[in-house]
């Protein structure tokens, strides 16, 4: 079994975002109107958490399942997954 899970199933949807971000520059320079540029932010923010999601998602069928074979590093899974939600709790 690898190491760590590839993710690589995310690039697409990663590319979409440079694509939007791209897009965002385009109507900033362009004085587009500032409800359309903060849709389009929201939209770059909600395709980003999806894939966060999904990296999550993979780390715990992967990474964390995997740990449970050893009590230790079933504890050191657990305890990386509380500093991620303390981190990340937005």
């Amino acid at each position: 079994m690898e190491k760590y899970p590839s993710h690589m199933e995310n690039i697409p949807r990663l590319n979409r975002v440079a694509g939007q971000i791209e897009g965002i520059k385009k109507m900033i320079e362009d004085g587009r109107y500032c409800p359309e540029i903060i849709a389009q932010l929201r939209a770059v923010r909600s395709a980003v958490k999806a894939v966060e999601s999904n990296i999550l998602h993979k780390h715990l069928q992967h990474c964390v399942a995997q740990s449970f074979a050893s009590a230790e590093d079933k504890e050191k899974k657990i305890e990386e997954l509380k500093m991620l939600f303390d981190k990340y709790n937005d």
